[in-house]
């Protein structure tokens, strides 16, 4: 992998995104329209809204971005863009990290919106420091990135990588504790969870959201979260392949 081409990659992707403000809006203002209305449906009972906005916080964006990055990646394959890249020097490394750049350059902007947004104006009520929180909603815009990236390369058009969604988001988004403590879990339920990083992400806005300082749990949840994030795009960079109309 090298720095330059893996620059020139997400400096391309970017200029593609400039002119893609749909994707941009889906990215940067659906997750802030979704939390300014959570906060007005609980209107009767803000401890509500303080209760599961730190983990929509996290939640939100890592759809999104799963979202927009399996779609627009997709998009490049079957318009034959990710052919001719393919068959130019420039490795597998290369373009995924570049795409993961790109995309999380993105990312930043859209974690420091819906983290401002909730803390500064709807008034999230966290003990913790908010920046623990844009932390955590960074690395989960992050992962939806990488898993976008990686169910990519299973999909034939855009309309399959949506169906990834429910295989891939929904599950965690049932067992990840926001509904439910998961320890009030069936045991097998709670041992899936237990896998599953958006269970982590959700824990870790729990820490921000209950302890003053960082906790050893948060530091094991970011990491875990992280961790998760490079390894699915080690696998999107495995499972990328030149492929033929």
């Amino acid at each position: 992998m090298t720095t330059s081409r893996t620059l020139a990659t997400a400096a391309r992707v970017l200029r593609q995104l400039r002119h893609d403000p749909r994707s941009i809006a889906l990215m940067l203002l659906v997750p802030c329209v979704m939390l300014f209305l959570l906060r007005y449906v609980f209107d009767g009972s803000p401890q509500t809204f303080d209760s599961i906005g730190a983990s929509l916080l996290g939640i939100f964006p890592l759809i999104t971005m799963f979202l927009v990055t399996s779609i627009a990646t997709l998009r490049e394959r079957t318009s034959g863009t990710l052919e001719r890249l393919l068959a130019m020097p420039l490795g597998k490394a290369d373009l995924i990290a570049g795409y993961a750049l790109a995309f999380g350059l993105v990312a930043v902007l859209q974690s420091v919106l819906a983290t401002g947004l909730a803390v500064w104006f709807l008034g999230l009520d966290v003990v913790g420091s908010p920046w623990l929180l844009l932390l955590v909603a960074l690395l989960d815009a992050l992962l939806g990135t990488a898993l976008g990236l990686f169910v990519s390369a299973f999909a034939a058009s855009e309309f399959q990588a949506v169906q990834f969604m429910p295989a891939v988001i929904f599950p965690q988004l049932l067992l990840c504790g926001l509904f439910t403590p998961r320890d009030k879990m069936a045991p097998a339920l709670e041992a899936i969870s237990d896998v599953l990083p958006m269970s982590y992400a959700v824990d870790g806005m729990n820490e921000v959201l209950h302890h003053p300082d960082v906790t050893s749990a948060f530091v094991r949840d970011a990491l875990v979260v992280a961790g998760c994030a490079v390894l699915v795009l080690a696998l999107g960079a495995a499972t990328l392949r030149r492929r033929t109309a």
